[in-house]
């Protein structure tokens, strides 16, 4: 259980098991559904070590873990006692979604299951369409023949896949979403369309339709529903409804089969008579209302949704868009927006290797070397949620970047022919299937190189020493350095007087779990009476946040020392706080540091209780004050060196 406290923190700081729904993982976030998201602790999670962020989307509440989540998913289950249980039922009102969260819930909830192994089935597809390319083998040999197996059957019996875990989403029997899908693709039904139709539907329509047999006298229109996807999410929706009315009437003794039984007799009829028909001609109009807005400004096309990628990538809205592509490849065999959304990873690693070559920051550039590597293989969460959105610029840079790359995308009419990896394993995606390497496929390629070295150059030129976040990291590591490049490296004794008049509690009292846990340092806290914080060493302010509510110190001893003024303080945005020195003054024990107005910020709905720390700590035997109530300049605590 390497994350199993990792796992305990974030239960606690979501509510506790109790508030959770259920909890699933992609890439790299845990996504949970919580049944009261104001029950979590947001600003406590985002600083948490192991996370990298979090977020709110689709109605769900997303911890940004990394390429580790899959091992912290494990610890989650195993923590909060769901490894072997349905998810948990909501006792409560159902959440009020708004219709584009609940649209994006659905997909998400439904395509998410199933996109590693769609992706694994399109890489293979894609390998084989490149040794063919290359000449390395032969559309006879069995080879391919067997590889073009493992990668094409998930995509003719897309139908069965989709069947389960749409209906896992809608409430329904899994296998009888299974045994839906599988109807939708028997083999014998393609054979019936062979010979003269009895009659024909709709002739002179666009929806003309031919008809082989009928249904006790009803007419089947046959289609092809091999790799289809809107045609088995509606028939699971009604599958799902039908199962719970027949739940309903049937008694308990006979439940368990005469319920699939009804609900497969009703649905499977009626999918081929009427759900299936309409969803494949609206799968069909909206691949070509796509590809004609497409083909409107092809250029104009990539240059906004290549940009626009990595801001839908974090708030959820891909998930609105991956199904049409999804269902351009299904019903048209290619589609431009796999294609204009391939860049923007490269793009997003760009900007990175630029802030890893100038910021001076070292957890940044530690940030910085694995987000590379994950950005490589189109894994960008921790690029932008760790490294280039905090910094803002580079951000900014690295969506210019990919604009000008789906530019590109869009002059060269590149096009996706299979749903295959992220990053560079989507390259053998752009391969025509019978042509070759063409055009598009070179714009792919050149598009991808573009938008790394355009991602770089931008960021290393313009994205780095501007923003107000990297100009306090940056100045924070340079003071630092500067005032300490000869710091204490053996600590003494010392005595730690209070920095304010007011109340002594534990620090495991208050309530903020990374201060209360002691994951920052080990200390007491003060709830101060008097909105004044004189420094409690002699020593060099090493760090002095922008918004002024939080101070750090190194004594002349060697004590590091962390003061924060209240809690959650930084969203006041410096309000109310007033700063007597700047960071790297030299300091004196008793010097009045910061002043503030305690009222203003209670009014402002913000507890005062304050953390003292010892960062540090880990090289002393610290003894707290006894005292309750106490005076500014008196003993607080005794650090004994080790």
């Amino acid at each position: 259980m390497k994350y199993e406290q990792l796992a305990k923190d974030i239960i606690e700081n979501v509510g506790g098991k109790e508030n959770i729904r259920k909890v699933v993982h992609c890439i790299t976030r845990l996504r949970f559904h919580l049944k009261d998201e104001g029950k979590a602790n947001t600003d406590v999670l985002k600083e948490m070590d192991g996370v990298v962020t979090v977020m709110k989307s689709g109605g769900q509440y997303q911890v940004v873990i990394g390429n580790h989540v899959p091992d912290v998913y494990k610890a989650v289950l195993a923590v909060a006692g769901l490894q072997a249980q349905a998810p948990v039922e909501e006792d409560g009102p159902k959440e009020k979604k708004s219709l584009l969260n609940g649209f994006i819930d659905i997909v998400s909830s439904i395509f998410m299951p199933v996109l590693g192994v769609l992706a694994a089935a399109g890489m293979i597809k894609g390998f084989n369409a490149l040794f063919i390319a290359l000449g390395w083998l032969e559309e006879a040999s069995g080879t391919y023949q067997i590889l073009n197996a493992v990668g094409d059957a998930l995509f003719h019996f897309f139908p069965i896949f989709l069947g389960y875990t749409a209906m896992t989403k809608f409430g329904g029997n899994k296998f009888i979403g299974m045994a839906i899908g599988a109807a939708l693709v028997y083999p014998s039904l393609s054979t019936l369309t062979a010979g003269d139709p009895l009659y024909t539907l709709f002739t002179g329509t666009m929806f003309e339709s031919p008809i082989h047999i009928t249904f006790l006298g009803i007419p089947v229109i046959l289609m092809s529903y091999a790799s289809s996807v809107i045609p088995i999410i509606l028939a699971t929706y009604f599958a799902a409804k039908i199962e719970r009315g027949f739940k309903k009437i049937t008694p308990d003794v006979v439940k368990l089969f005469v319920v699939p039984f009804a609900t497969l007799l009703v649905i499977v009829p009626v999918t081929f008579i009427v759900i299936g028909p309409i969803a494949t001609w609206a799968g069909q109009i909206l691949g070509q209302v796509t590809v004609g807005a497409y083909n409107l400004s092809p250029i104009l096309a990539g240059a906004l949704l290549g940009g626009l990628w990595q801001v839908f990538v974090i708030f959820g809205l891909h998930w609105g868009i991956v199904p049409i592509a999804i269902n351009n490849l299904m019903t048209l065999g290619a589609d431009p927006i796999l294609a204009m959304i391939f860049a923007p990873s490269f793009a997003q690693i760009g900007a990175v290797l630029a802030v890893w070559m100038k910021t001076k920051q070292q957890k940044l550039k530690a940030l910085s070397i694995p987000a590379f590597i994950s950005g490589i293989f189109g894994v960008t969460e921790p690029a932008i949620y760790g490294v280039t959105l905090p910094l803002k610029k580079p951000f900014i840079m690295s969506c210019i970047a990919a604009a000008v790359a789906g530019a590109i995308i869009g002059i060269t009419n590149t096009q996706g022919y299979l749903l295959g990896g992220l990053g560079i394993f989507a390259i053998p995606s752009f391969i025509h299937p019978t042509e070759g390497l063409t055009l598009g496929f070179w714009g792919a390629i050149i598009a991808m190189v573009v938008a790394f070295i355009l991602g770089f150059v931008l960021t290393y030129l313009f994205g780095m020493g501007k923003g107000k976040k990297t100009e306090e990291v940056e100045k924070t590591v340079v003071a630092t350095t500067a005032n300490h490049k000869n710091a204490v490296t053996k600590v003494n004794n010392e005595v730690i007087g209070s920095p304010f008049n007011g109340q002594v509690i534990p620090l495991a009292n208050i309530k903020d779990a990374a201060f209360a846990s002691g994951a920052l340092g080990a200390g007491v806290a003060i709830v101060p009476s008097e909105g004044k914080l004189f420094s409690p060493v002699s020593g060099t302010v090493t760090a002095l946040f922008p918004t002024k509510h939080a101070i750090g110190i190194v004594a002349d001893n060697g004590a590091e020392m962390l003061i924060h003024i209240g809690l959650d303080t930084v969203q006041l945005e410096g309000k109310h706080f007033t700063a007597h020195i700047a960071q790297g003054d030299r300091v004196e024990k008793g010097q009045l540091l910061i002043e503030f107005d305690i009222e203003q910020i209670k009014a402002a709905g913000f507890d005062v209780t304050t953390p003292v720390i010892v960062t540090n700590h880990e090289r002393y035997t610290l003894v707290p004050t006894a005292e309750k109530q106490i005076k500014s300049g008196l003993n607080l605590l005794e650090l004994k060196a080790k």
